[in-house]
């Protein structure tokens, strides 16, 4: 049977839930004809707290689980409407995972092509392979505070954001004059809008 790979919806927080849930019954209702691979697209994510650096993983796409399944049964022909026959043993045993809302894409879902499961995942000998990325959480416009560094203690506003290499470019004023200094995301701490709002008036 050909697998594909499908887009599940998730209930928020439960995709650990219904990946496990998944492979579990797979074995147990031999469904592996039908079933394939169940992955949660992670990253690695590190920050720099108090000098110390620590690695975090994060989903991708929270609310969301990515299955190989054989869904559509490519023997029969299409409707007139160009619509395969979906195959009803896959169909049910998704349906009444816990966990699981449904398909991305309602009643007829359209499976990802290669190139999208491939930008999204990477495999390697032990599943996905996963790519550190510094955390950031900041945003152009945003006034931060310089803690690290030739240019700490001034505050300034973001101007750009680059979160995959984790850096920033902060406007703030030196000798009276505007200038863009780079900065990593972990040299940086936000300012309170209500510290903001003082410095304003």
């Amino acid at each position: 049977m050909k697998k594909q790979w499908f887009v599940l919806n998730t209930l928020t927080g439960q995709e650990n839930k219904a990946q496990k849930s998944i492979e579990a019954r797979v074995k147990i209702e031999r469904m592996e004809d039908y079933i394939g691979r169940c992955m949660i697209p992670t990253e690695r994510v590190s920050e720099k707290k108090d000098g110390k650096k620590r690695v975090i993983v994060r989903k991708f796409f929270p609310g969301y689980v990515l299955c190989e399944l054989a869904l559509y049964d490519e023997t029969k022909p299409a409707d007139e409407h160009g619509r395969r026959a979906v195959y009803d043993r896959t169909w049910q045993f998704i349906r009444e995972t816990p966990g699981v809302i449904g398909f991305v894409g309602g009643e007829r879902p359209m499976p990802l092509r290669q190139q999208e499961v491939d930008a999204i995942m990477t495999e390697g000998p032990g599943g996905p392979q996963q790519v550190e990325r510094p955390k950031v959480n900041f945003s152009v416009d945003e006034t931060v505070k310089i803690t690290d560094g030739a240019f700490m203690g001034l505050k300034g506003q973001v101007s750009m954001v680059d979160p995959d290499k984790g850096k920033l470019k902060v406007e703030v004023t030196i000798f009276n004059r505007k200038v863009q200094v780079d900065v990593e995301g972990w040299q940086v701490e936000k300012v309170p809008v209500e510290a903001v709002a003082e410095n304003a008036g």
